[in-house]
């Protein structure tokens, strides 16, 4: 495998961004390094991530090897007129201020070639009608560490639909507390158990 993929997979972000400095130095095109070593670095550390091989802290280094390499990739890829997988709207919702979960599978969606469009921490409701409305997300991800602020979900959910944008996009849910049963309660498209699964999902819902 290439020095770019080595480099994401054992979550080394300075060798990360020599390699894809030197893989554009020889002529390779942005896109090609996205889907050729990229993703499928990612992919594998999906697979490494459950199948117990890594843990948090390995998903976390490799997305922040891929993240440097992308912020050299991302000019370039615009330039190109790349269109992004999706557009992805994701935050920690109203009275929530954790996030480093929702910082990993942002990072993880764009390793995944989605355009992410990250809200931060404590984000209402009406941030998230906002993102579809002026920036055109197709997808949402909302994340609660808490259980006393899981029904901000079910409020942003509610506020789609009032403000007439929930038919335009996927509202993904994840987090400690939050399972597929309660996802099925208040109407998301889907639940990610961990960040590995977000992606995947998003992927489907993508397509």
């Amino acid at each position: 495998m290439s020095e770019l993929y080595d480099a994401i997979l054992h979550g080394n972000a300075k060798a990360a961004v020599e390699a894809t400095r030197a893989a554009l130095a020889a002529g390779s095109l942005a896109l090609e390094l996205v889907s050729r070593d990229m993703i499928p670095a990612m992919d594998e550390v999906g697979r490494l991530y459950h199948c117990e091989e890594y843990f948090v802290p390995e998903l976390l280094l490799a997305a922040r090897a891929m993240k440097g390499a992308l912020e050299l990739l991302r000019p370039l890829l615009a330039a190109g007129g790349a269109e992004p997988v999706g557009r992805v709207a994701i935050g920690t919702v109203k009275g929530d201020l954790h996030d480093i979960g929702k910082n990993l599978v942002g990072a993880m969606l764009e390793g995944a070639g989605f355009e992410v469009i990250d809200l931060g921490a404590d984000v209402s409701a009406e941030q998230f009608v906002d993102a579809v409305r002026s920036r055109n997300a197709n997808l949402i991800c909302l994340s609660a560490l808490l259980t006393v602020t899981m029904p901000a979900m079910k409020t942003t959910i509610e506020a789609l639909s009032a403000a007439g944008v929930r038919g335009q996009v996927k509202v993904l849910v994840g987090g400690a507390p939050v399972t597929q049963k309660f996802a099925d309660q208040i109407g998301a498209d889907g639940f990610g158990e961990d960040a590995t699964a977000a992606v995947a999902l998003a992927r489907r819902l993508a397509d």
